[in-house]
């Protein structure tokens, strides 16, 4: 689901500045070719800066820039393309244009996380300058180093653990518990649970509409069969409602019909 979460938004901002091949000419002695074009024709990263590029013509550069935020991508010199920089290493080259920031927006393009720090499952999807705020899946944080949302141990942020996100704390347990990830119950929400990675990393977890986390089973369960949460969904949902979730409708299969009847 993060990964189809992640995808979706990623191909709004994404910037293909020209998907046009390059042309090619015919090789001549004269072409020169220089550190901007190792090549006579193709589009080239700078060796410096990463949102900076070069369009080379018959060895003649010209110098271009990438929407402020986004990077170029020299996966082909045959595409003029800019990414977004969780996608690209730009170690060797980590100099960047002078940023052009709005409200929520550090810079024009990308994913940026809330100006409050202790805020950890909402972030900024800016496009020309211009921001969404996007709410992570429960459980979720923003990871900042993939612009994507993950569990809180993976984004490993400051103040966005997994003990300061959810206020839980996983038992004590021996190692041969442990590294079966034990389950616990949340303590303020039937509907939820905690998963214990190797004992010691909780991550939370939910069941579907209509159940509850079963404490004895350690499985998700339906609520009226779970004494603690039977009363739940009182008031969220009716007893008819709960009903046909749990025993849905079967639907009739539909006559064939044959041809010519």
């Amino acid at each position: 689901m993060v990964r189809l979460f992640n995808f979706l938004v990623f191909t709004c901002v994404v910037a293909y500045v020209s998907a046009a091949g390059r042309k090619s000419i015919p090789e001549a002695e004269d072409v020169s070719i220089s550190e901007e074009c190792p090549e006579p024709d193709g589009y080239f990263a700078d060796a410096e800066q990463c949102d900076k590029y070069y369009e080379c013509r018959g060895g003649a550069a010209t110098e271009k820039l990438c929407p402020d935020g986004l990077v170029f991508n020299d996966f082909s010199i045959d595409y003029e393309k800019c990414d977004l920089p969780f996608n690209i290493d730009c170690s060797q080259r980590p100099k960047l244009q002078t940023p052009e920031p709005s409200q929520n927006c550090p810079r024009k393009h990308g994913y940026f996380a809330h100006e409050q720090k202790n805020i950890c499952d909402k972030f900024y999807y800016c496009v020309d300058g211009k921001f969404n705020m996007i709410t992570c899946p429960n459980g979720l944080v923003y990871n900042e180093r993939a612009g994507i949302c993950s569990w809180p141990d993976e984004a490993k942020r400051e103040g966005c653990t997994s003990e300061e996100v959810f206020q839980f704390a996983c038992p004590k347990v021996n190692e041969s518990i442990a590294v079966t990830h034990p389950r616990y119950a949340d303590p303020e929400d039937c509907q939820y649970f905690y998963v214990c990675i190797n004992g010691d990393t909780p991550r939370r977890n939910g069941c579907k509409l209509g159940q509850v986390f079963d404490d004895v089973r350690k499985t998700c369960n339906w609520s009226r069969l779970v004494p603690e949460c039977a009363d739940w969904y009182k008031g969220q949902l009716t007893d008819e409602e709960l009903a046909a979730l749990e025993n849905p409708p079967t639907r009739k299969p539909r006559p064939i019909r044959r041809k010519g009847a």
